[in-house]
Formats: C-alpha cells, sequence, structure tokens
C-alpha cells in the first residue's frame, strides 16, 4: 500500500500526443503508446535523443518513422535526458511489440513533478483515444 504522495512506479501516466510515463523517484521513463503504434503502423526507424538534452514539456525529443508516416515524440514533461533506449534505434520494430514496456524511447531526470501529475490516466486516456480515434 501506498503512503499519500507515493508514485507507484508501476502506474503509466499519458499525453494526448499518444506518450506514455512512468516514475521512479524524479526519473520518468517515456515511450509511445499502444495506440500509436496502431496508428502508425510497421515502425522502420527510430531516432532517441542524446543523455544531457535538456527537453521542454511538449518539445519534440525523438523521431520515429514508419511504413505510413514519419512523427516526432515529444516529452510529456520538462527535463534532462539521462538515457536514450539505443537498442530501439538498433531494432525499431520491437516499438511494435512492447511499446509500452522494453520498446521505451527515453528516460529523463524531471524538473517539475507537477507536469507528470496533470497527465491523463489510463482510463482517461482510453478514453480520449475513443473522442479522438485520428
Amino acid at each position: 500500500m501506498l503512503n499519500k504522495g507515493e508514485t507507484n512506479m508501476s502506474e503509466k501516466k499519458f499525453s494526448k500526443k499518444h506518450e506514455w510515463v512512468s516514475l521512479d523517484g524524479d526519473v520518468a521513463t517515456v515511450g509511445i503508446t499502444k495506440h500509436a503504434t496502431e496508428m502508425l503502423g510497421d515502425i522502420v526507424f527510430v531516432e532517441v535523443p542524446d543523455a544531457g538534452k535538456a527537453v521542454e514539456k511538449e518539445g519534440q525529443a525523438a523521431v520515429v518513422e514508419s511504413t505510413k508516416a514519419a512523427s516526432d515524440v515529444y516529452s510529456p514533461i520538462s527535463g534532462e535526458i539521462t538515457e536514450g533506449n539505443k537498442a530501439i534505434a538498433d531494432d525499431p520494430g520491437s516499438v511494435n511489440t512492447d511499446p509500452e514496456g522494453a520498446s521505451w524511447f527515453f528516460k529523463l531526470k524531471i524538473k517539475d513533478k507537477g507536469e507528470y501529475d496533470s497527465l491523463m490516466s489510463k482510463d482517461e486516456y482510453d478514453k480520449f483515444c475513443k473522442e479522438n480515434p485520428s
């Protein structure tokens, strides 16, 4: 049982741009949602950010290309990149198979926990996707 104010690491929060975030202390792991991979189709290229890069909330942080389109991946929260997931750059197709697990895009040290708290819960995100199918 968590005390009030503690964050459950397994709890993911979601952005309207189809990124997910999980928090472990002040380090956030960010990736794209299963819904995003279904819209994109087969992913053929991924570019992840380098450690040390500063990103702002809703600022461009990574790139993903599929057989259908190229898209920017935005950071749902502000902070400094601590690690880019080089494994998905080497094997972009893995993002289609495990987008909300091992195929995360980057980790960052967060600047403002309030930005994380303002993101959507899983239920809110599922409702958002139903109401905004494209």
